[in-house]
This record gives C-alpha cells, structure tokens and sequence, in this order.
C-alpha cells in the first residue's frame, strides 16, 4: 500500500516548506537506527530518494515516479517549493535563489540532522535541478552525503541560443513584467502561477547567458557566477533532456548545463547527444524518437508520461541502484 506523509520543515528566513514521505508500506519499513529504509526484496538496495519540482509544478510532477520508486523498494521524499502545492503561501515574494538557499538548507537539514539519513539520491525536474545545484555549491558540506543526481530537462543560462529564441524569451519577460505573472494554469504549464518576482531571475540568466547570483558577490564586486562553481558538485548525474522541448530546456541548454560540471568543458558547449564528462561518471542523454526512443517528448512529459513511465523511469531506478550504497 502506498502511503503520503506530508511533515512541514521550518526555513532560517521564516517560511514553512511541505516535504512528503512516499512509501510502499508492504514493501519496506523505517529502520529506525540508521535512518534507512529497508525492503524484503533483497534484488534491491533501497535507498533514500529526494525529489523536487520546478517552476509552475507542485508534488504532482513527482508523485508518479516517486510511487514507482518507492514501489521498488525505496523510500522517497517530495519537496514543494514555498507557495507551491501544500507549502503555505510565503511572506514575501522570492526568486530561484531564495529557494536554493532556504528551502532546500531546511529540507536537507531535516534529512541529515533530524532523520539521519545514511544514504540520499536526489531526482529534479527544470528548476529542480537548477536549485540543487546553487544549493550545493552554497552549502558544499552536502555534496559527499549525496550519492547520485539525476537531472531531467535542467538547464539555467543556455535557452537563448539562436536570435529566434532569444526574442521569445525577451518578449516573455516584457509580458511577464507588464502582466506581474505568468498565467500556467490559462496557459496549462502547470498549477502555480508564477510571480515576475520569481521568473525574471531566469529571464536574465539565459537573456544574458550567466549564472549570476543576486545576493553574493565576489570580494572585488564582480557577480559571483554560479556556473563557474558548479565542477565542485561531484556526485555522479545523470541529465536527461527531451528533444521536443523547444523553449525552456532545450537540448543544447541542457548539454551546457550540464558541461558546467566539468572544468574542462566550462565555457564552450557541445551537440553531442549522448556523452560522459570528467566527473565521475556523468552521464548526458537526450530522449528522441531519431535515436530509436519512444517520443521525442516536451518539458513535462520527459518526466511525466507512459512512455516516460515505460523507457525512461527505469533507467532512473537502475542508475540509483548503481550509486547505491
């Protein structure tokens, strides 16, 4: 029987964060001395799963694959950005950095200090992974306690590649600005309607092609550039992108993105569509119907689909089964 179990961890600025417990009670049980779950299927290592949303998304963009995962025998947990689904409404407006440096602190906090996890996969989507990763490198002391990431269409700073999508997300930013929000529910991008507040952030990101924090700067006031950090954040990822997906991480967004883990490859991308980079043992695949896949699929259905479900999911749960331990 799969069971939901939401517990509200508390911010250092104030807010409350809903973090849900995804569990097959047939399957497994809490070992209470490690902070593990245990599963009767000894075929499987279970494992501790963390997985979050982006931009416009609640639980819902997690919830299927989580189930399947923790159908498997893990234990999984589902952080929802302050304001978005059963996180309360916050106090003041926030951006992707706010998220990075609060929700996830307190999340991860709860995790290691309060449940004393022993192990801890992390599974994002868009934003998701964006957040993880300047979480991170704000907070390095974590990045040993996590055993593998996996990263579907992420990207943060490489959207406006071409003058044609560099005017659409130009125009998307006037109108958002002019507008206040973005509408996803009349649009159908999702349930959360998203502030100006928030979205600018990523706006100037990719507009202008940086990693840029809006808080931290470097002792000589150059902006502190994320990207240039990001090759600390050594824990093996596995990147997934979708070929259909056009506007908001494509492929080549997503392949330098993902580059920027790598020293070697910071500042120059690739078209490669398959590769491995010098972390670890980092791996990039885009998902499209030319290189035999099931779809060349959008932004949410690279993580919420049946093909998804079918071709996709498994090769999460085996790369987590590979960084077990």
């Amino acid at each position: 029987m799969m069971t939901r179990t939401r517990h509200l961890v508390t911010t250092k600025d104030g807010e409350q964060i809903a973090v849900w417990r995804i569990a097959d009670s047939i399957k497994q049980h809490a070992d209470a001395t490690a902070g593990a779950p245990c599963a009767p299927d000894t075929s499987v290592k279970a494992q501790n799963i963390f997985l979050t949303h982006g931009t416009f998304s609640d639980k819902q963009t997690c919830l299927k694959i989580a189930e399947y995962l923790a159908g498997l025998g893990h234990q999984c947990y589902i952080m929802e950005w302050r304001g978005h689904g059963d996180s309360p409404a916050p106090k003041e407006a926030f951006d992707f950095e706010t998220i990075a440096t609060y929700d996830y602190e307190a999340t991860f906090r709860y995790f290691f200090d309060e449940l004393q996890l022993n192990n801890l996969h992390c599974v994002t989507h868009s934003g998701g992974g964006v957040g993880l990763t300047m979480f991170l490198i704000q907070y390095p002391d974590y990045i040993d306690k996590i055993n593998s990431a996996t990263m579907f269409a992420c990207q943060a700073f490489a959207a406006a590649a071409s003058p044609i999508s560099y005017a659409k997300i130009l125009a998307a930013k006037l109108v958002t600005k002019a507008v206040g929000y973005i509408p996803a529910k009349k649009l159908k991008l999702g349930p959360i309607n998203e502030s100006y507040h928030t979205m600018n952030q990523w706006f100037d990101w990719n507009l202008q092609q940086n990693f840029n924090s809006s808080r931290k700067q470097f002792t000589d006031n150059a902006p502190f550039d994320y990207r240039q950090h990001m090759p600390m954040v050594t824990m093996p990822i596995y990147a997934i992108s979708a070929k259909g997906d056009k506007f908001i991480s494509p492929t080549a967004g997503c392949r330098r993105f993902f580059d920027a883990f790598n020293r070697a490859t910071n500042s120059r991308p690739s078209s490669a569509p398959t590769s491995t980079n010098n972390n670890a043992t980092n791996v990039f695949r885009e998902y499209a119907r030319s290189r035999g896949d099931l779809d060349d699929y959008t932004h949410s259905r690279i993580m919420i689909s049946r093909h998804a479900a079918t071709e996709i999911w498994p090769t999460v749960a085996a790369w987590i089964e590979q960084h077990a331990r």
